[in-house]
């Protein structure tokens, strides 16, 4: 993978506090419909089974200037639209310091958002000089990431998007608004493991703001255990990485007799850049042999992983949907809610069901906004259930009929639903990593 990452990366303050002017108009009007991404789809059709109240990602006619043509005729044009563009958005900015004190929720481009994390010694941010060009034919593009250079995730972005260039950011929730501020076009992170599970948190952020899955990407994950040059395996007497890398390689580690204490650190080349960075001679770091080179770090163990099906599943988001289509194998994903409970998930199961829609995923998160529901109960009082939201992928394009008509039935049933995304199946074929 080729990757021009910079030396810092994206962090939350740096996109809430310091607004970065809009680029150019033309920049504004591109869609996922450039061929620089390689999923990117040209036909367009329409939806007629889902209503307002759950938007297919099927592109309409803009109505907006950038798109038209009216604006960007001339410099002076698009100068002027860009400085009315930036004052909303430091209109924002200025509307988050003043309502975010009581309930700690800040408005971040428009979005309510929670959990905002302060950082201190942030790096320079990102101004219009920093920004590329927009996307065209052949042209690179920029892909937001979490982790730092080495991370499995630029790997999945250099997958997804040869050629690209890559941009670290330090959370999850910065690499959703880089895309959102048009710092990067694309944001590619992951959303589940094949034996950690859901990385819920990313669900979390899919349904907090307003991006579109436009593909997905399967990586095989390849763990090494990464040290000091010089230093030996009988010299550790800890390893660091993810959580996840450090329980997908728990028994390995027993097998090569390293009885060490295990520490988590937010990802993986994090973990082999802290060993690096501060001399540790007595720490090693569970991370890829891509993280070795970059940091100047020595294999001590190759393929640690305690299973070789070991593969992260990782989504690529965009500000616009793609046109679903029909001339290859996709995937759609959805999350909905309804007032009644789980009383009627069987109802919405089987308007897939009976289509003969196969679901690959099904995975439920609390409601935020409702977390407990209170329920009268005659013997015992008062019981406390939980509201959730259901995110569902099935295997079919909002193109196909099915899927419409599906959508159109679960409607019915729920008082809330969503369409995330209509995207391309990673159909790559891949092998295990090393054998057991």
């Amino acid at each position: 993978m080729q990757s021009l990452a910079p030396s810092s990366t994206i962090s939350i303050k740096s996109i809430m506090r310091t607004p970065s002017p809009l680029p150019n108009p033309h920049r504004l009007a591109f869609t996922v419909q450039s061929a620089a991404s390689r999923f990117d789809s040209a036909s367009n059709t329409t939806n007629p089974a889902v209503s307002a109240a759950a938007p297919v990602p099927v592109p309409v006619p803009s109505t907006n200037n950038f798109t038209s043509g009216g604006v960007g005729k001339s410099r002076t044009d698009w100068q002027s639209s860009c400085a009315i563009l930036a004052s909303k958005v430091v209109s924002q900015q200025q509307n988050t310091e003043k309502t975010g004190g009581a309930d700690n929720i800040t408005v971040v481009n428009g979005h309510k958002t929670l959990d905002l994390v302060p950082i201190d010694n942030l790096p320079k941010p990102l101004t219009i000089t920093d920004l590329s060009p927009a996307p065209m034919h052949g042209a690179q593009i920029r892909v937001a990431y979490q982790g730092v250079p080495g991370a499995y995730s630029e790997a999945a972005a250099g997958k997804a998007y040869p050629q690209c260039e890559a941009i670290p950011c330090d959370q999850f929730e910065v690499a959703f608004q880089a895309v959102e501020l048009w710092i990067a076009d694309r944001a590619v992170l992951p959303v589940e493991n094949s034996l950690g599970g859901s990385i819920h948190r990313n669900y979390d952020l899919l349904l907090r703001h307003r991006l579109h899955i436009v593909g997905e990407v399967q990586l095989p994950v390849h763990h090494c255990l990464l040290a000091l040059p010089g230093v030996r395996k009988e010299y550790i007497n800890r390893v660091i990485s993810h959580p996840q890398a450090l329980a997908q390689c728990e028994l390995t580690l027993t097998k090569l007799g390293l009885h060490v204490t295990r520490e988590a650190v937010d990802d993986t080349a994090g973990a082999a850049e802290f060993v690096a960075a501060n001399n540790l001679r007595d720490t090693a770091a569970i991370a890829s042999a891509r993280a070795a080179d970059l940091y100047n770090l020595n294999i001590l163990a190759d393929g640690i992983q305690d299973d070789s099906s070991n593969i992260t599943r990782f989504v690529m988001l965009a500000r616009e949907p793609i046109i679903p289509r029909n001339d290859r194998p996709f995937k759609t994903s959805i999350v909905f809610a309804h007032d009644k409970g789980t009383s009627v998930l069987f109802k919405v199961l089987s308007a897939f069901a009976f289509r003969n829609i196969s679901l690959t995923k099904i995975e439920s998160r609390p409601h935020r906004n409702r977390p407990i529901r209170l329920v009268d109960d005659a013997n015992v009082g008062t019981a406390k259930h939980f509201e959730y939201m259901f995110y569902v992928d099935f295997e079919a394009s909002m193109a196909d009929v099915r899927a419409q008509n599906a959508l159109a039935e679960v409607q019915e049933f729920t008082s809330f639903l969503r369409v995330l995304g209509s995207y391309p199946m990673d159909m790559t074929p891949w092998s295990p990593s090393r054998e057991d």
